[in-house]
């Protein structure tokens, strides 16, 4: 322990701090006082005044420390320069967007393409991006890319993502083992914990700097209120992060675009975080009103809706690339993808369908029954006829897809008239139905995460509904009855039947995977019958279809060799430990998971990555919304497989009776007449099932 009295001007070191001595007072039989100045960064220029000999750790630096630097020698150059290195990487300002200290940090593997919206974030003054890369090349990484950095630069304390449901685990995932970035699932189950731990009066929002929620509940008072009561007008220090955020666009060619419940919740709560990013795949809509709307939001100042967008204040605060234009410099693992399309019956070696196809039958009998209805609700409302349009259009998607899908919804709606023609139950004039609850439920839905058999009763509830609000009493039931149940006894008898597309489907297994698959009409499996290594993904809209694909497949393959363990299924319902097993089987080597078809619904359509060991996808219906298959890419991503990926849309033209042309239900819904079109080509070109060319500096492709 040091023994000299100090002097002034001399450094010291005392209660663990370093300190200037100003001054020195020896006090005969008191000690000595001395009266220090703080040189340390975090407490410069802090008094204190101590009495030297009772200082337990007091000591005087003197510059004769130097004589021990270098008494172990020096470090070897390649060792000093990665310390100098850490150091200067570590010292990084805020004040220069150049260097980059998360790409580092994280445990991801780089492209440079992903580097791009890092740099233009660091160049705006407030964080607000629009991320609008194709699907597949990591717009996720790229976010948190940006969400690290932003926190290593302390410009950005806490951070929001809001993301679809059933992206919500999926995103804690990747940015926790990815980003080393913890974050916490706001719902309903985090807010009783909170309340259990720390009272009623507390607010969740403040227990935590960073949060994940879902879209849905953005537009719940019970958490966006709480929400605003901590962000208050501005909360400096925040930033939203929001995935998929043509969510929140309103979609209408009016002037001005009509907001909807998450179009005005996300404006609301955008505008109280002081960064912003937006991440989307499709961000335009093919409306520029909606497109300057969602562009509003982002940044208020630049866009105004209603205001065609200009190019430079669009490239100001947007990235977009494809995969299209990475291919074309020359980056490599986007290998392009080979679309074929499957044309029945000729691809079964079939010159036509017979007449008595039952897919013929009901597409003719329900087109009769819908022109039968509408020529006799002359006298009915606007909505009794829109109702019934709407519900006629979800008969005709389930009819596209599956006569099994088909008579389910049929058989509800018949039922349901039956009841009213006996006046057993009361029409709902005043019920309003929305196309959102009869169609497909898509993974960003959170009816998604309903039990199966919940999920069947909602729709089947939906179906009644519709059928109720579309009904006037007015009409006789004579012909209307004779048709449902004609429709009925052909859809019943046809429901277990294997329809064109399995039989190809099947044909394509036996060829390609197993070589004993086989329908029982030709003679059903043979037994023990090895597997090939080649793996193949099937998507499906309806769930109906989907038991209806997954039984007729297990019985065309009982008994080849480990066939119980050949199929799996993902959907919504399945739940989260299920998903990541299937996900860790399906990526793993063929010879060591005996897993070869994996049967999906549109819950697995966004965020998997399933492209390892399977190059081979088939559409078996195709989406009324030509989108949704380009978002099923998301869940097969060619990055550079052994071999060209093949992406096989299953497409079921229907030909008509005389073998010309194709018939197939007659919706009147202008999108509808557009879609019925596409599917009367004989030669679905890949741009029809993608996006038209255009522009690549337009404003966005339309979806």
């Amino acid at each position: 322990m040091e023994t000299t009295l100090p002097c002034q001007g001399q450094i010291v070191r005392v209660r663990t701090r370093t300190w200037l001595v100003e001054s020195v007072e020896s006090r005969p039989g008191y000690g000595s006082s001395v009266h220090l100045a703080c040189l340390d960064d975090d407490a410069q220029g802090d008094q204190l005044s101590v009495a030297w000999e009772l200082e337990l750790d007091r000591q005087i630096l003197s510059a004769e420390a130097w004589k021990d630097i270098g008494k172990k020698g020096f470090d070897p150059p390649r060792q000093f320069a990665a310390f100098f290195n850490t150091l200067r990487w570590n010292c990084v300002t805020a004040t220069d967007p150049r260097l980059f200290q998360s790409p580092f940090r994280a445990g991801i593997k780089l492209d440079p393409y992903q580097l791009v919206p890092l740099r233009m974030a660091l160049r705006l003054p407030r964080v607000n991006l629009f991320i609008a890369d194709d699907v597949g090349l990591g717009k996720t990484i790229e976010a948190g890319l940006i969400a690290s950095e932003l926190l290593l630069r302390r410009r950005v304390q806490d951070i929001v993502v809001a993301c679809p449901p059933s992206m919500v685990l999926q995103w804690k995932d990747e940015l926790e083992t990815r980003f080393g970035l913890t974050f916490e699932v706001f719902d309903r189950s985090y807010i009783e914990r909170i309340r259990r731990e720390r009272g009623h009066s507390v607010n969740a929002w403040t227990t935590f700097p960073r949060f994940l929620i879902s879209h849905k509940l953005l537009i719940d008072e019970t958490y966006a209120a709480p929400l605003r009561e901590w962000l208050d007008n501005l909360r400096p220090g925040s930033l939203l992060i929001l995935d998929e955020a043509h969510h929140a666009a309103p979609a209408s060619s009016s002037k001005y675009a009509i907001d909807s419940q998450i179009t005005r919740a996300t404006r609301d709560l955008a505008a109280r975080f002081e960064h912003r990013l937006f991440l989307s795949a499709t961000p335009h809509n093919g409306h520029s009103n909606s497109f300057s709307s969602l562009l509003n939001i982002l940044d208020r100042d630049r866009f105004i809706p209603g205001v065609r967008v200009t190019k430079d204040n669009r490239d100001a605060v947007m990235v977009r690339r494809l995969k299209d234009d990475l291919r074309s410099i020359g980056t490599p693992g986007f290998p392009e993808r080979v679309v074929q399309q499957v044309n029945l019956p000729e691809d079964l070696n079939e010159p036509r369908f017979p007449d008595d196809t039952p897919e013929l039958a009901l597409a003719s009998k329900l087109a009769d029954y819908r022109d039968q209805r509408l020529d006799r609700m002359t006298g009915a409302t606007k909505r009794q006829r829109a109702h019934f349009e709407l519900l006629t259009t979800q008969l005709q998607q389930r009819l596209l897809s599956s006569i099994e899908a088909f008579a389910r919804s049929l058989r509800v709606h018949r039922r349901t008239m039956e009841k009213v023609w006996s006046r057993e139950m009361n029409v709902a004039t005043e019920v309003k139905v929305y196309a959102s609850s009869l169609s497909s439920v898509g993974a960003e839905d959170d009816r998604a995460q309903l039990p199966e058999d919940e999920l069947d009763q909602l729709f089947d509830l939906e179906t009644e509904r519709a059928t109720l609000a579309s009904v006037d009493l007015s009409l006789a039931a004579g012909t209307e009855r004779r048709l449902l149940e004609e429709l009925s006894e052909i859809a019943e008898r046809a429901r277990d039947i294997p329809d064109a597309k399995i039989r190809y489907l099947v044909r394509w297994i036996r060829d390609n995977q197993c070589q004993g698959a086989a329908l029982s009409a030709a003679g059903g499996p043979q037994g023990g019958v090895a597997w090939t290594s080649r793996r193949l993904i099937i998507f499906t809209e309806w769930d109906d279809t989907k038991r209806y694909i997954l039984h007729q497949l297990q019985s065309s393959i009982a008994g080849t060799h480990r066939w119980e363990e050949r199929i799996e299924v993902f959907h919504g319902p399945t739940p989260f430990e299920k998903k990541e097993d299937l996900k860790r089987a399906f990526q793993t080597p063929p010879d060591q998971h005996p897993v070869r078809i994996l049967i999906c619904t549109d819950a697995a359509r966004e965020g998997l990555n399933l492209q390892a060991h399977c190059h081979d996808l088939f559409h078996f219906d195709v989406p009324w919304n030509p989108a949704r298959m380009e978002h099923a890419k998301r869940t097969y991503r060619p990055q550079a497989p052994k071999r060209s990926a093949g992406f096989l849309p299953l497409l079921f033209l229907h030909p008509a009776p005389g073998g010309q042309g194709s018939q197939c239900p007659r919706p009147q819904n202008p999108h509808h007449k557009r879609r019925a079109w596409q599917l009367r080509r004989r030669h679905l070109s890949e741009a029809q099932v993608r996006d038209p060319p255009r522009d690549r500096h337009a404003d966005c492709r339309r979806a």
